[in-house]
């Protein structure tokens, strides 16, 4: 067992204790009502990371002017009395399991959201939109700044009456009180414009207004944006310059990072390293001597140990990877390190479902976000028979799933190990952040006396057939897709060739070490494809190019991801070839066709990566030995569909619907005779 004594150690603030130092951090759920007010999803959302252990939660930003200070698709709201009751009922759960709890309080000015504002114009210090193709915004007027620093106060006022121990003011990411901080959008040659001071002013007369509100004993937060990632925007030392005129008064300096136009330094993609923004708190925290926050891939706790004993931050905030593991911390102090489901940064549940598609969220490896495992109290109550075929995420989500309700299962795994593809495309430099779920989901199966693991082996019918199942899941996954073009299969991973799979290179990854002079040619502008050109683009490829039939490359993707890789296709000049089509596959070129043109892209490696296909070579006898011995079969994750790790995972735990139904029939058969 590990020990990690500098998380665990108390901290008080003013005169609030935080029992450790892992902070839930705010986040936008999409999980509040349509009038701003919580529902019971939401509480016990926030209760089950209660329960795990988590020092301080900051409840996810809170409206105070409505609605132009408004943002998401659904947000919780602050700006009158008649939610003080709901935040309350929050705050009493909380506290219950001995967590501090916090609220940011937020005006989103230029990034308001548009659906409330009715065709109003949304406000911010100039006409700069928040983001690129944004709403333009009107600048305030000097009035309208006091009256909204009185709404500020008015908010926290209400904070501090539902019960809340601390109140966090958001300055960065691009909202209201960024647009007067940032360069980039503070235009104004008044006295809230040019100089640090102007630009601090609004930040300053809300924290003054905050503190004659709350009183002297309260504790106040403010985050920003230390380093904002775009040109012409605040960097490091502008931010510790502007801090000069704002940290009297805040107890805690919550050092973020980027903007809206670099989002992805804010919602960090997995190729960034556990703790990588500590720098930013560090050189806070040295020059001001405050308690200092900092966060940005935390999963690690050997990295959250570090970072608190190295006196680079005082509190690590820790989203997404509570979102993924609510109990991070319980696990952790109790030496259950090797049990951690830690987030792997894919930023698809969290982020993109919020922010690009106005869904609630929800976590590729964590399937129940708000009861966590009360499934396992529902034990099945007569003898269930489970066969799982093949061990990739979402099969082993269903086989843990069945037996830790009591049913005895059966995984058959053709490979040598667990983890499928999600293991293949962890070995990609940039994406080993994947093999921490496939890691846990096998120490959970190594927890389970009733879950027989079989690997090595190709299931078949009379494999199958001798376990006398009651349910059969098949997760086969996928394929390659490999469409007739001339000269594809004869040139494909042949002795001597040049063209290669997306398989071919990851099972093999010791023969494409080679980067400096390549000449490398991507067929496939998806996520895949795009893998490959990161592989050799940030290794020094000579030239690297990438053909893809639609007009943009990765339209599938999430959108933080998306973002990083039209960043690295630009800073490292890769040669893009959209609405192109390939047309023959030689041993040294791909010949391609673009509207009438057509031309030919020499390479030294050329890979094909056009996708992938369900793989169900069983499928048939499957549902055949269904039909005629009444038993349930269900098809998961690619071998269903080709897909995300997040449908898959999700599939794997919707097992419970069939196996209540199976059980439910056992009884209900068992007590008529």
């Amino acid at each position: 067992m590990n020990y990690y004594p500098a998380i665990f150690e108390p901290l008080t603030i003013r005169r609030m204790t935080l029992k450790n130092r892992i902070v839930m951090p705010p986040m936008g759920t999409n999980f509040a009502a349509m009038d701003g007010s919580f529902v019971q999803d939401h509480i016990d959302y926030y209760v089950q990371r209660a329960k795990g252990g988590t020092g301080l939660i900051t409840v996810e930003n809170v409206c105070l002017d409505f609605p132009m200070g408004t943002n998401g698709t659904t947000q919780l709201r602050m700006d009158n009395d008649q939610f003080i009751p709901g935040l309350f009922r929050l705050t009493e759960a909380l506290h219950s399991y001995g967590a501090c709890v916090s609220v940011q309080i937020n005006h989103a000015g230029a990034s308001a959201y548009a659906g409330r504002l009715n065709g109003v114009q949304p406000v911010s210090a100039s006409n700069i939109p928040s983001k690129k193709g944004g709403a333009i915004p009107r600048p305030l007027q000097k009035e309208e700044i006091y009256a909204i620093v009185r709404k500020y106060g008015e908010a926290a006022g209400r904070a501090q009456r539902a019960g809340f121990d601390c109140v966090e003011i958001h300055a960065g990411h691009s909202y209201l009180l960024s647009q007067f901080l940032s360069p980039v959008y503070n235009k104004r040659t008044d006295e809230f414009g040019g100089s640090a001071e102007n630009r601090t002013r609004f930040a300053r007369l809300v924290i003054d207004e905050i503190r004659s509100v709350v009183g002297p004993f309260f504790p106040i937060c403010l985050r920003f944006s230390a380093e904002e990632f775009t040109e012409g925007g605040n960097t490091l030392e502008d931010t510790l310059e502007l801090l000069e005129y704002l940290n009297d008064e805040v107890d805690i300096l919550n050092v973020s990072a980027a903007l809206n136009d670099s989002i992805q330094f804010q919602i960090d993609g997995m190729n960034l390293p556990d703790g990588w923004r500590s720098y930013m708190a560090k050189a806070v925290k040295e020059k001001f001597g405050k308690v200092t926050m900092t966060s940005g891939n935390i999963r690690s706790p050997q990295a959250a140990q570090d970072i608190l004993a190295r006196g680079d931050a005082d509190l690590l905030a820790m989203g997404r990877g509570l979102i993924a593991e609510p109990n991070w911390v319980l696990k952790v102090q109790n030496g259950y390190e090797h049990l951690l489901r830690k987030c792997i940064s894919c930023n698809i549940g969290c982020a993109d479902h919020r922010i690009s598609k106005s869904k609630p969220i929800c976590c590729t490896v964590n399937p129940d976000l708000f009861k966590e495992a009360e499934y396992m109290k529902q034990r099945v109550r007569n003898s269930v028979q489970v066969v799982v075929i093949g061990g990739g995420t979402a099969g082993m989500e269903a086989a843990c799933t069945a037996a830790e309700v009591g049913c005895k299962v059966t995984l058959f795994e053709e490979k040598p190990e667990l983890g499928g593809l999600a293991r293949d495309i962890a070995r990609l430099p940039d994406k080993t952040r994947i093999n921490d779920f496939p890691d846990y989901l096998i120490q959970r199966t190594k927890q389970l006396t009733n879950l027989n693991i079989v690997t090595g082996t190709k299931a078949d019918m009379s494999m199958i057939s001798a376990l006398n199942p009651d349910i059969i899941v098949n997760a086969t996954g996928a394929q390659p897709l490999l469409p007739p073009i001339a000269g594809l299969h004869d040139q494909l991973g042949k002795p001597g060739t040049k063209v290669f799979s997306i398989f071919d290179l990851l099972n093999n990854m010791e023969n494409f070490q080679e980067f400096e002079g390549k000449r490398i040619a991507v067929v496939g502008g998806g996520a895949v494809g795009l893998d490959v050109v990161e592989y050799y683009a940030e290794r020094g490829a000579q030239k690297v190019s990438i053909i893809e039939m639609m007009p943009l490359l990765g339209k599938d993707l999430d959108m933080i991801t998306r973002i990083s890789m039209m960043k690295m296709v630009e800073e490292r000049g890769v040669n893009v070839h959209t609405e192109t089509a390939l047309t023959e596959v030689c041993s040294d070129r791909f010949k391609v066709k673009h509207g009438e043109q057509e031309f030919e892209i020499p390479f030294d490696l050329g890979f094909v990566c056009l996708g992938m296909r369900s793989y169900t070579p069983l499928m048939d006898s499957l549902l055949q030995y269904g039909k005629e011995h009444q038993v349930e079969v269900v098809n998961i994750g690619d071998s269903k569909q080709a897909r995300r790790i997040i449908d898959g995972t999700r599939e794997g735990r919707n097992i419970l619907k069939t196996i209540q139904r199976v059980d439910e029939f056992k009884n209900e058969f068992s007590y008529s005779y």
